[in-house]
């Protein structure tokens, strides 16, 4: 399952690397194409952005270091992936997209300098984003939903399994042998 996961993976790269190469071909740099508009108002935008920074443009221009960041966490989980550390299918295909994620934001820095965003949501005031930072925060939510998930249900089995050790037994509840009692 490990390497299937790493194959999707793969593929959700090139699907980031696809849309971002159509946005900055067909779309100039801080220009956008209006997708949606209801009643006059625009709801979703193509909008190309260069973004030098990190989600939201923190870190802007530490291309440096982003790089180097995102390189040890992608090759960490890669390793815990590889040698079956990780072993729940949820968490592997979690770990799967923020894989894809972080390497698909990866080639862009590398290779330009800059993430190119363009995902812009218009209906609520939200940064600009891309395919990749779509599969980063899917497999993030998904691996802290499932952790707190299986936390509670350990939890939970613990706990029960404490009261079933504390409870008493039907000897311990009835007392001395009635027979003895009645002599």
């Amino acid at each position: 399952m490990t390497y299937i996961s790493l194959a999707v993976a793969a593929l959700l790269v090139g699907i980031d690397q696809l849309t971002k190469w159509l946005v900055s071909t067909y779309i100039q740099p801080n220009s956008y194409i209006n997708l949606i508009s209801i009643n006059g108002r625009e709801w979703l935008n193509l909008t190309y952005q260069e973004n030098t920074g990190a989600a939201f443009s923190i870190l802007r221009d530490k291309q440096l270091f982003l790089i180097i960041l995102t390189s040890i966490i992608i090759l960490g989980v890669i390793i815990l992936m590889v040698t079956k550390r990780v072993k729940k299918p949820i968490y592997i295909w979690s770990f799967a997209l923020i894989v894809a994620g972080g390497v698909g934001n990866l080639i862009d820095r590398i290779a330009y300098g800059h993430v190119i965003d363009f995902v812009d949501v218009r209906i609520i005031k939200f940064a600009v984003f891309n395919f990749a930072d779509v599969c980063a925060v899917v497999g993030t939510i998904m691996l802290i939903l499932f952790y707190i998930i299986d936390e509670v249900k350990e939890s939970k089995a613990k706990k029960a399994k404490a009261a079933e050790q504390s409870e008493p037994t039907e000897a311990e509840v009835q007392g001395p042998d009635s027979s003895e009692a009645d002599e």
